[in-house]
């Protein structure tokens, strides 16, 4: 394994800590894709929902733009290795 990959292993498990700490507590988690439009994520919730959301007008909130269905969001969760 290349150092790159080693690296790359590492912020990959640092993510999912912080995904699971966050969840955990109560908090909603932040998953960024490049698939989505310029300003928009998705946001999953502790009662595993995900929306896609886009930033307030102040930049500290978010406006929820679509609750993803069960499907979707297993997908999503999927996509990014996040089960």
């Amino acid at each position: 394994m290349s150092d790159l990959e080693v690296l790359e292993n590492i912020g990959t498990d640092a993510v999912k800590r912080l995904r699971k700490q966050k969840l955990e507590s109560g908090r909603p988690f932040m998953i960024n894709s490049k698939e989505l439009p310029s300003k928009q994520s998705y946001m999953e919730y502790p009662d595993k929902t995900i929306s896609i959301v886009t930033a307030g007008l102040d930049s500290r909130s978010f406006i929820t733009l679509r609750k993803l269905s069960e499907a979707e969001a297993g997908a999503i969760r999927k996509q990014f290795d996040l089960q």
